[in-house]
């Protein structure tokens, strides 16, 4: 007999979908004796098995909450880069697009009490195939959940994009999700935005507070960023940073403004910057017996020197070398918005956290 199952959009991409479906099936295996989860359309994915792609979420769900179903019924459909074009030539199919996802979503639904259902980017994507997130809410007959960010104005233009589009599809809205709201607009948040969705007849089913930890990226990040291996402190790759700093001043510059857990972006042949960074990592550890948590990315076009290379090695801090200026290097990083990846635990268990703490589940289910 099928489950119950919910679908969960959102009005944009890096809007929270992957934190709130950790923390919804956490939530639902306390409450159901087995909770599912379906991609039905990927975008970014990995090779999983010779031949098998499935999307990034699917990889992460499957292993952190030790799913059995076979990867191409929980990532039925992938679409990569020049399948938008075979599908303009007539060379790809929406009917046995759809056809597939309807079959992965039964048989999956079939063995769980409860399935969520993750959509990928706003809820037009995939439209040009005629897959939208709209499109296969409608054909799998659910209902949908649409996370938006945390504002009033914004969330609430973003809203009317994204409802009207659910509206011309006939797909039932079940409520609306905040994500990353400002503390200290959380009060007027939750006093104004449900009167915005009077509009609608739809609830605010929970606003989720903003969380810098789930914001901060690891240095594992970094290295799927650039393409590149830790040059030292594997044991430390997960480790997030408060703080980050491009340091172009002088030593002694560096040195008295030197703090705990903060990622140092300097040139690779600025050897008595690395080296001072070194010294402060070691003179903690034997004073106060604490890790001072610290991490580098050395940048340019000359790697760092063998005799250093063992130095940093020996001092077993996170240390990444990319060979760009500091400048290009610093543009990536600003712009990088990470990902939860399946064994960052902390960032995990802090998204489960927050969303088991701040929806209304009686509203939701």
């Amino acid at each position: 007999m099928k489950g119950k199952a919910i679908f969960i959009a959102a009005t944009g991409q890096h809007v929270g979908k992957t934190t709130l479906c950790l923390g919804l099936i956490a939530a639902l295996k306390k409450r159901f004796q087995s909770t599912g989860f379906i991609k039905p359309v990927g975008q970014q994915h990995i090779n999983v098995e010779k031949g098998i792609n499935v999307d990034k979420d699917v990889f992460l769900f499957k292993h952190h909450f030790s799913l059995t179903d076979a990867w191409e019924d929980m990532s039925p459909v992938i679409i990569p880069s020049g399948m938008t074009r075979d599908y303009l030539d007539g060379k790809v199919c929406d009917s046995s697009m759809i056809a597939k996802i309807k079959n992965s979503f039964n048989k999956i639904s079939e063995h769980y009490q409860y399935t969520v259902v993750e959509g990928t980017g706003h809820v037009g994507v995939g439209s040009i195939v005629n897959i939208s997130n709209a499109t296969v809410a409608r054909e799998l007959g659910l209902e949908i959940v649409i996370i938006a960010s945390g504002g009033l104005g914004s969330a609430y233009d973003e809203l009317e994009l994204n409802i009207s589009m659910c509206q011309q599809q006939n797909v039932p809205i079940r409520g609306v999700i905040l994500n990353r709201v400002i503390k200290s607009k959380r009060e007027m948040i939750l006093n104004y935005f449900p009167k915005c969705l009077k509009k609608w007849g739809i609830p605010l089913i929970g606003a989720l507070p903003y969380s810098e930890f789930l914001s901060q990226p690891t240095m594992q990040d970094f290295a799927h960023l650039f393409n590149t291996n830790l040059l030292s402190g594997a044991k430390q790759r997960y480790r997030h940073f408060c703080h980050s700093r491009l340091v172009a001043d002088s030593l002694e510059a560096y040195k008295n403004e030197m703090i705990y857990n903060e990622l140092v972006i300097t040139p690779a042949c600025r050897e008595e910057i690395i080296a001072a960074n070194i010294d402060k990592h070691q003179e903690v550890a034997k004073s106060e017996g604490t890790d001072f948590a610290g991490g580098m990315i050395l940048t340019g076009y000359r790697p760092p020197s063998k005799e250093l290379l063992e130095r940093i090695q020996l001092s077993e801090i996170p240390v990444l070398y990319v060979p760009l200026y500091s400048y290009e290097a610093m543009q990536r990083i600003t712009s990088f918005t990470s990902k939860i990846r399946k064994d960052d635990i902390l960032k995990i268990n802090k998204a489960i956290s927050l969303v088991e703490n701040h929806l209304n589940f009686n509203m939701l289910l």
